[in-house]
């Protein structure tokens, strides 16, 4: 059967599309998901997270190659493989990031639909706020934006102290000021999580000119006469097979679209020979501008059992599934902040922090003895750039990630986390976390006398999720994909989700990805 669009991931992005492109039931949709549905009831209740953790149905649980600047470690970089994507196993902080960003992507697209006055209307259409409509939100969209119907105490004494340490209160990051500490809005729904899939693709599955395929790994896209004509694809158990489509839209994020570009034969050239796939496209910018927010987390011990270490989780869940309320819908990372630190180099924010009631070590998928609290302080402009490439010809191989982080020739990165550290214990030795606070656990010992946070940096720091960048959009003829989103040398193919990011944004990455798809899907359904 052909359809007129195949959506490749069934993530942020590709669930926007599915819902606004299968809007008119003379066009047929289909959307491709690797991994199954979301059924679990932990992806649905917000404190689940912390249970989704590595689990192999839903997460792609991908590695990094060796990390020249960071004692050669391999990273953990948990992906969504479900439907939602991402979005489904996250922690659900709703951050849109700066205007500047988008002025910055509108300048460097030479698209002035990028630009904040364009974006912001997409962002308030599809937001559906519980405080009420406003110039900054909306409260008639698919996309649930909540309050935190629950926070621990240690949250409100990390805003207390983030005000003493002299930082402004904000209580709301995506409002006419950034700067500042507060609580997370975070994209819930009547106390559940609200991810793309429950929020643009569930209210629609039922139309019937939309075709959902779950367990399907999609090995390659179909190219004849330099326009994409459909995929490839393979379910356990089955012969690969050919779907034909109008077009093709890649939503597979920042390392699976790469990926599946390259599989197709569409990169650099030299490269794809020595895997062994023909070369359909020597497009060299393929998989290349990997950027990523480094994250670097401050543990402190709790000398009263108040945090999330050892809650009651069978009474939290019962709770939580009969009133909606309570631990059930906290989403862990419930306070935060921006700032402009000493080293900042424009008017936009560059340090951003997450803060967790509970003792978070390695993702959390390693359980530290005794309570405590954490807090995550990420650098959020990047200098360094890394690259996808692939391992092997076989789609099922993971890709190579080589994030390069702390490469920048400058050592401004390295620089500006260790500010970022340095700020964090600062702002945990705060006054209003005296009856709380125990023993330093993280930097601990691995400071020396001289204070240096560098070695701290370099054997503990992690991602926080957000990679972009590897189909980078562009006015030049080097980027991956023009200012609307098609693949440079191909009709009929697209990628559409955070890949196409020219620069990450300042903060979280959701927010951003599913406005990305409402930008495209208006596109699209103009036949642009």
């Amino acid at each position: 059967m052909a359809y007129d669009t195949v959506i490749v991931g069934a993530g942020s992005a590709g669930c926007v599309l599915a819902n606004r492109l299968s809007a008119d039931p003379n066009h047929s949709v289909l959307l491709i998901e690797a991994g199954g549905a979301d059924w679990h009831p932990y992806i649905h209740m917000p404190a689940g997270i912390a249970k989704l953790a590595g689990q192999p149905r839903f997460n792609w649980n991908y590695t990094t190659e060796p990390e020249p600047q960071l004692h050669g470690r391999r990273l953990w970089w948990p992906r969504g493989k479900v439907l939602g994507g991402s979005s489904s196993i996250n922690a659900m902080c709703y951050v849109r990031g700066a205007p500047q960003d988008y002025d910055r992507w509108a300048a460097q697209t030479g698209e002035a639909a990028w630009s904040w006055t364009s974006v912001l209307p997409l962002f308030r259409a599809m937001e559906c706020n519980t405080r009420g409509a406003d110039v900054w939100h909306g409260d008639q969209g698919e996309l649930g934006v909540s309050d935190l119907r629950y926070h621990n105490v240690l949250t409100d004494a990390f805003v207390a102290a983030g005000v003493s340490y002299g930082l402004s209160h904000n209580p709301d990051f995506n409002g006419p000021v950034q700067e500042g500490v507060g609580l997370y809005q975070v994209t819930q729904r009547n106390g559940l999580r609200h991810s793309s899939a429950a929020a643009f693709l569930s209210p629609v599955r039922d139309r019937g000119n939309l075709t959902v395929m779950t367990h399907t790994l999609t090995e390659r896209v179909l190219i004849e006469r330099a326009r994409a004509v459909g995929v490839v694809v393979r379910q356990h158990g089955r012969p690969s097979w050919r779907i034909e489509a109008g077009r093709v839209v890649l939503c597979g994020g920042a390392i699976n679209s790469p990926q599946l570009l390259l599989l197709s034969g569409i990169g650099p050239a030299d490269h794809l020979r020595d895997v062994g796939i023909p070369v359909t496209l020597d497009l060299p910018a393929v998989g290349e501008n990997l950027q990523d927010h480094l994250d670097i987390c401050t543990l402190t011990a709790c000398t009263r059992p108040v945090s999330y270490d050892k809650a009651n989780v069978v009474a939290a869940g019962l709770r939580f599934w009969l009133t909606r309320q309570g631990i059930g819908t906290s989403n862990a990372a419930e306070g935060g902040g921006f700032m402009r630190s000493r080293f900042a180099t424009d008017e936009r924010c560059d340090v951003q922090f997450h803060f967790v009631p509970a003792l978070l070590d390695d993702h959390g998928r390693g359980r530290l003895p005794g309570y405590g609290y954490t807090l995550h302080a990420c650098v959020l402009h990047p200098l360094s750039r890394g690259r996808i490439r692939l391992r092997s010809a076989d789609p099922a191989a993971a890709p190579m990630i080589q994030p390069n982080y702390l490469s920048d020739p400058e050592g401004a990165d390295l620089l500006r986390m260790c500010e970022a550290a340095r700020v964090s214990r600062d702002i945990l030795a705060q006054p209003s976390f005296d009856p709380w606070r125990g023993d330093n656990i993280f930097p601990g010992k691995l400071v020396g006398s001289d204070g240096d946070l560098s070695e701290f940096i370099r054997r503990k720091a992690e991602t926080v999720y957000h990679p972009v960048g590897t189909c980078r959009m562009g006015a030049d003829a080097a980027s991956v994909v023009d200012p609307q989103l098609r693949v440079r040398g191909v009709e009929g193919l697209r990628v559409v989700d955070a890949a196409v990011m020219p620069e990450v944004p300042t903060g979280n990455t959701n927010a951003p990805t599913l406005m990305i798809a409402e930008r495209a899907s208006a596109w699209m359904t103009r036949g642009a």
